[in-house]
């Protein structure tokens, strides 16, 4: 890449990241150093080529929970998968100048090859960031108050969203997002997310789980609600409270 260029894809990636910073992602700690990670605001503010960043902790952390030959397969294959499909699908055309953030917010506008990959992209690397090896308990001040505002306790906020999970026929997701500063469930098919123009639900995502088959079957086999259920043991309500946070403002 010459000079002129790369300065041209600098500043376009920074003006990007600004507009993109009022959604406020914020994620996990980088728990082992030797595994770098991008932030969700880059990721988003990413343009083609899209790159696969390492997991942000080692595939067998999340043991006994998520298995670590789940989480090398998931990350290294399916992740991997959706990264060099939207490649393959923006070569060549006008949208290899649009940050993975365009393409999510006017997905409705775009094939299903360029809808599906850009979020089967942008939905794992928010859900590597909201999980922890030192995850699980319950969240904590401002969210934890609005959870039980919202749904009575913590505890029916967990049966409603366990409900949005099981209940997703076939592929998909359950999501928690504020949406007019308030918290909703959602769930959205395939790799659709509630950023997107198409989303029955709109709103920032704080909170998601992916219920693809895939993300569970090898331990859990068709044992979705077990999934599900142990899912909260890896939850990084830190990261979680510092989205919801943000998304305030």
């Amino acid at each position: 890449m010459n000079r002129k260029n790369f300065l041209k894809t600098t500043l376009a990636s920074a003006l990007a990241l600004t507009s993109i910073k009022s959604w406020g992602f914020s994620f996990g700690s980088n728990y082992n150093k030797k595994f770098p990670v991008m932030s969700l605001e880059q990721t988003l503010a990413e343009s083609a080529p899209f790159t696969l960043a390492a997991l942000p902790y080692a595939p067998e952390s999340l043991e006994p929970n998520i298995d670590k030959l789940t989480m090398e397969i998931h990350h290294g294959r399916h992740h991997k998968a959706y990264v060099d499909n939207l490649n393959k699908a923006i070569v060549g055309t006008p949208l290899e100048k649009l940050s993975l953030w365009d393409l999510l917010k006017d997905a409705g506008k775009q094939v299903l090859a360029v809808r599906n990959n850009a979020g089967g992209h942008w939905n794992h690397t928010f859900f590597w960031n909201i999980l922890s090896p030192m995850g699980g308990g319950t969240p904590k001040g401002a969210l934890a108050e609005e959870i039980t505002k919202t749904f009575g306790s913590f505890d029916k906020f967990k049966e409603e969203f366990a409900k949005a999970a099981t209940g997703r026929f076939g592929s998909g997701w359950a999501w928690l997002i504020v949406q007019d500063k308030k918290l909703a469930i959602t769930s959205t098919p395939n790799q659709d997310n509630p950023l997107m123009d198409v989303a029955e639900k709109k709103g920032q995502p704080i909170l998601g789980i992916d219920v693809w088959e895939h993300a569970y079957y090898l331990k859990y086999q068709n044992k979705r609600a077990d999934y599900i259920a142990a899912y909260w043991n890896v939850v990084n309500w830190d990261a979680v409270s510092k989205n919801f946070e943000n998304a305030l403002k």
